[in-house]
């Protein structure tokens, strides 16, 4: 990751963004294929997919500009975020007009091929009326139009279209080489953080590199003229503080329905996320880390798993957190 003094004023996660495929790390497989496809002009059509913040857009994105340069890749390249425009009439006007339209012979050169790449971001998004159109559209303009799917979760795109792709998946970052990264950039902005510190923005992250490189930022903007200590992590990241979740276990643990009342609204009234919250104890469950005096058995893990998921499931449907978290906690209390 490279930066020049005219980025000074973006955000870091797009002044360190890689500017060639040769920067992209942990994805050997994926830029060999767009290296090979440099070197012999061919390109089939792709579908990145794999969890969030492990460069699938910064893939293509930086194979864009070392293919055509920038000077043709604004001409060249569609960039659509298909969560947000992903019916049918964007596929049919926008893409189709992008995609229909043959590339002037006058800017062809023997360094750059003869056709354009549209990009869809967040492809799992699109109604399946849209893919089924985008299928049509592939077909048809194939000859001077790539895609390049973008996705998380591939079985979300229907066959037709999936079977039409070259499909990538992209792996999590190993925490070593986010480590790398973020002590250059560290190093770079001059961030007063200690080694362990980033460790535990790497765990906060959970292999997310754009969040943990946006994370980095925050705290340092945040915490400009201090030391960004452990504290200043989970304040940033959002993490609920370890005593607080010991609280919250050790009231399930004394089967005192007033404790946990008590103590499930103090967490609440001190702006802590009830999922965060549901991560954390999961956490614990997993580590048998609820309670020193108790050593859950497989069965005590299952059920509080049992439990936990339910609850999730809620809150995504838009539950109270408040009530959600008393039934989790009574629920853990009933397992002893």
């Amino acid at each position: 990751m490279t930066a020049t003094k005219t980025d000074d004023q973006l955000p870091w996660i797009e002044k360190y963004r890689p500017k060639n495929i040769s920067d992209i790390v942990s994805q050997d497989r994926v830029v060999n294929v767009l290296q090979s496809s440099i070197e012999k002009k061919g390109l089939p059509h792709l579908l990145f997919y794999g969890p969030p913040g492990t460069g699938k857009t910064s893939t293509i994105l930086a194979f864009s500009h070392q293919l055509f340069g920038s000077e043709l890749v604004s001409s060249r390249v569609l960039e659509l975020n298909a969560s947000d425009e992903r019916g049918i009439q964007v596929v049919r006007n926008k893409v189709k007009n992008f995609a229909q339209a043959l590339v002037s012979n006058s800017k062809l050169n023997a360094s750059c091929p003869p056709y354009k790449i549209i990009i869809l971001d967040e492809a799992d998004s699109m109604t399946v009326d849209a893919q089924a159109a985008l299928r049509r559209i592939m077909e048809d303009y194939s000859k001077n139009t790539r895609f390049c799917l973008i996705c998380n979760y591939v079985s979300r795109i229907i066959e037709p279209l999936a079977s039409r792709c070259a499909k990538f998946r992209f792996e999590s970052l190993d925490p070593k080489q986010i480590n790398s990264l973020l002590k250059n950039i560290a190093d770079k902005e001059s961030v007063n953080i200690e080694p362990k510190e980033i460790d535990s923005l790497i765990a906060a992250s959970n292999g997310d590199l754009r969040k943990a490189t946006m994370f980095l930022q925050s705290a340092h903007n945040f915490y400009k003229n201090d030391k960004i200590d452990s504290l200043a992590i989970d304040y940033i990241c959002g993490i609920t503080p370890e005593n607080e979740i010991q609280s919250l276990l050790d009231a399930s643990v004394s089967k005192s329905i007033d404790r946990i009342r008590n103590q499930v609204f103090q967490s609440i009234k001190n702006g802590n996320s009830a999922k965060q919250i549901l991560y954390q104890v999961h956490k614990k469950v997993i580590e048998n880390n609820i309670n020193s005096n108790f050593i859950l058995s497989s069965e005590q893990k299952s059920n509080i798993s049992i439990a936990i998921a339910s609850i999730e499931h809620a809150l995504n449907t838009g539950a109270d957190e408040e009530l959600q978290l008393l039934s989790l906690f009574t629920s853990i209390s009933n397992t002893f």
